[in-house]
Order: C-alpha cells, then structure tokens, then sequence
C-alpha cells in the first residue's frame, strides 16, 4: 500500500505513536505474535505497518498478505449482500421471517420460571427481517451455555455432527423457543446466520456463491471466502488463546486447520477468512457511501438505513442487551442493521464522532467507519477472546490523535 500520511491530512510522527503502542507494549512483550494495522483518510493510506509474527512457532513474519480468521467481521458483509436483495424489492424490513421461513410459523417465546421449567407464549408479535439484522430475534445459541433453551439448543446442534448447512440449522432451530419476544432485546448469537439463509432463499443461490459475485468479484476481494484454497494455505496465520500473565496458547497451526477445506456450513455470523487489503476495499466502499472504483455494490441511502440506530426508542445496547457481550461496547452505542453505531464521544467515553459505525471479531480483529471524518481503520490478529486487550478503544485514541486538520 502507498502510505501518504500528508495527503491524509493526518500527522506521519504523531501516527508512529501507533508502531510505538502495539510494538512496544503488545508484541515485543510476546502478548500477540503480531498485528497488522491500516488507516484511510479521504481515500488515502495514512498509515500501515505490519507487525510481529503470523506463526510463532515457525518464526515467521506477519506478511502483507497474510490471511485471517475474521469471525464475527464477517456480520457486515452478510448484512450488506441481504440489503442488495431489499434494493431489489425483494422484501421489507417489516416482512414477517415465517413469510421466508415457513417452518417457523408457530414459533413460541419459552419464558423461564423460578423452578428452570420452560412457560411456553405466544411471541407478542412475529419476528421480522430487521429483527433477524439486528439480534433482536430472541434465537438461541450456542455460544454462551447457562440458558436452558440454549442449552437445548447447543445440545442438538452437537447431535448433528457433521454436515450441518444453513437450511439445517434454520430447521433446527424451529425445534426450540424463542429466549424473548422478537423486537424487546438484543442478543448476541446466530441471528446472521439466518441473514445467510435469508440470501440463500431470496437469491436461489449458495450463500458462498452470491458473496462471490455480488460483493468480492466487484470490490476485488479475492483473498475472502469461506475456506482457504490450497494454493494460498501457506498464508494463513496461527490462531492463539490469551492466558494471564504468559504467552497466549497456540489454538490452531496454519495446518492442519479446518479453514484449509471447503465446508458445508456457510456461517453469516463468523465463517469467513480475509486479508487487511480486501477488508480495506470493503471498509473504502463503505466509506465511499457504498461504492469503490466506480463499481457501485449498495446505494448511499440503503448504507444511512443500515448505519441509523435503529434500537427502539434510541436506545443503547447497554439498555437492550443480555447476555453481557458482543463485539462492541454497550455504553452509548447503538445497533443499526449489522454495525454498531456510536452515539458521539460524550456517550462512548471513546474518540470518533456521533455516527460511526464499527464491528469487530473473536480474534480481536475490529474496524471502524466515521463518514464525518471520511476516515475508517482495519485492525487484524490473531487471539481469542477479543475482551483479552482493549485493543478497539486504544487504537481509536492513537488515530484521531494524529489528525493534523
């Protein structure tokens, strides 16, 4: 990447803070093997460096085009391609899902007593397309044991072993109640998985299929898929674990590791890999209010419909949520339709600008969006959980620090 730090309007010393951060405290110490991190403004590079190792135990260097685990940085670009299907008139965002989904017609809401038994209700009304881009369905999960009715669910699911695709699971998931009423709360889990499923349907074709030729081919992300071909394997970096007060733990080698074969399993919700280059181009379009290089892959005001808080009433997620996690935080941050929206810097207690928009992934991968500024940084590694550092909200501080007008 050409890197034009004053073309930027941005500071090249105050951004070196940066390298000095994420060097000096994080990788020197062995914390991660290494971070890959990228700055734009006004559609220029005003900052990139590569840093540490992509495998530890092989010494070798974190290189440009390095391939990542991007887990739940997946959810935007599943929302986006469902949204190109709605500028279509293919739905609307109030469309019941049973309309789509047949099966879960008769859904109920299980309702939790004193004694663990299940009350099983009547959702107060059916769940909806937004609700399904939102995390406001009420599915359960497999994520986060301790809930009976994802405990059931996660139970069922290990049952099924092998082979499970995204119209199984739809299926699946038809067997079991409702957490909450679609629309009253927020709940981080396998609502965009079902934002898969949704394209599958609309589209008649494979989720991978119409990611392929609806957004990669057009924004040229040629590294993004579901599974890693044979011929760039050697790319792919090591996952680790954080542990207290040591080194974090291998996970999982570059090989063998299940990214390395093509599954059946197309998970809206975390099963993609990608590079620091194609997520930048998805991040530019973004940016560009939704086109890159004169390709246009959604409309400017679809992108301000998907970018608005739409949480009833204005709300926060730290009003909504249960469960206790996503990959944001929940103090003035609101939720649109698959990014979290911040709320201005007074209510995040964080530097941006009221209007960003962000994600992140289980990885500690994470990018942010603030239009005000036409700025936007993609953060890549490699460690599990992402709540290990606070990576985001430091990164945040070291960027806009070095805007310079």
């Amino acid at each position: 990447m050409k890197v034009e730090p004053d073309a930027a309007g941005m500071s090249r010393a105050r951004l070196e803070r940066i390298t000095e951060h994420f060097e000096g405290k994080y990788v020197a110490p062995g914390k991660i093997a290494g971070c890959q991190i990228t700055v734009v403004r006004g559609g220029h590079v005003a900052y990139y460096r590569s840093l540490g190792l992509m495998d530890r135990e092989r010494a070798r260097p974190l290189a440009d085009d390095a391939i990542f685990r991007i887990f739940s940085m997946t959810k935007p670009i599943a929302s986006v391609a469902l949204m190109q299907l709605y500028e279509q008139g293919m739905f609307q965002l109030t469309d019941h899902v049973h309309r789509y989904i047949p099966e879960w017609r008769n859904l109920q809401v299980g309702e939790v007593q004193d004694d663990g038994s299940l009350n099983l209700v009547k959702p107060r009304r059916p769940m909806n397309v937004r609700d399904v881009l939102m995390h406001m369905t009420g599915l359960a999960g497999a994520l986060f044991p301790g809930h009976p009715i994802d405990d059931a669910f996660a139970e069922a699911l290990r049952a099924q072993k092998k082979g499970m695709t995204l119209e199984k699971v739809t299926a699946l998931l038809a067997q079991h109640p409702l957490k909450f009423h679609p629309g009253t709360q927020w709940n981080y889990g396998l609502s965009t998985d079902i934002v898969g499923r949704l394209v599958e349907i609309l589209s008649g074709r494979r989720f991978d299929e119409y990611l392929r030729q609806e957004v990669f081919e057009p924004l040229g992300m040629v590294d993004t898929g579901f599974f890693v071909p044979e011929a760039t394997a050697d790319r792919l970096c090591a996952l680790y674990q954080f542990r207290p007060a040591q080194a974090p733990a291998l996970l999982e080698t570059p090989e063998p590791s299940p990214y390395l074969r093509t599954r059946s399993y197309l998970s809206g919700s975390g099963g993609l890999v990608s590079t620091t280059h194609d997520y930048v181009a998805f991040c530019q379009m973004l940016g560009n209010g939704g086109q890159l290089d004169g390709r246009r892959v959604i409309g400017r005001k679809t992108l301000e419909l998907m970018t608005a808080n739409h949480l009833p009433g204005g709300a926060t997620l730290q009003d909504l949520a249960v469960g206790g996690f996503g990959e944001a935080g929940f103090d003035g941050v609101g939720f649109g339709l698959g990014f979290a929206v911040g709320q201005g810097p007074a209510a995040t207690a964080m530097a941006g600008t009221a209007g960003d928009f962000y994600w992140g992934g289980a990885a500690s991968t994470a990018f942010w969006i603030d239009p005000s500024e036409d700025l936007f940084a993609v953060f890549m590694t490699q460690l599990l959980p992402s709540v290990a550092y606070p990576f985001r909200a430091q990164l945040r501080a070291l960027v806009y620090q070095a805007i310079d007008d």
